[in-house]
């Protein structure tokens, strides 16, 4: 005895309409992951590639009233612009922020600033570097 089978001939009725919706959808998928990945690349070459001043805290030392950080500065010959430095006491509260200018041909800064704190600073954060 033979059983009965429950699939149409192949090829005798043309492709379902799954199979065209599968086909669609897989379009619209690459179409998609093609444009988030140029909005990738298009954000990082602005963050990355545009920033023309870059720089990193090397020590910082909290006094009552200020906080003297050590900043390590890399930037374009002829490259005017700042960062920017905030400072929180101990229980994560702000007590400093300012923005500290760097000028000149120097591609290389190693600068010892001064941030004024309303109460006792614990650390001294560089928030970002921006060229003017």
């Amino acid at each position: 005895m033979s059983t009965a089978s429950t699939q149409l001939p192949e090829g005798r009725y043309g492709s379902s309409s799954d199979e065209r919706a599968d086909h669609k959808l897989k379009i619209a998928g690459a179409v998609l992951g093609a444009l988030v990945l140029a909005l990738i690349g298009y954000f990082a070459y602005h963050y990355v590639g545009q920033n023309k001043i870059s720089a990193e805290v090397i020590t910082f030392d909290a006094q009552p009233s200020a906080v003297t950080v050590h900043l390590e500065v890399r930037k374009d010959s002829g490259t005017s612009g700042y960062c920017t430095i905030r400072s929180q006491a101990a229980d994560g509260s702000e007590v400093g922020r300012a923005d500290f200018r760097f000028t000149g041909d120097a591609t290389r800064i190693d600068k010892a600033v001064t941030l004024r704190t309303t109460a006792r600073g614990t650390t001294a954060e560089l928030l970002g570097c921006h060229a003017d």
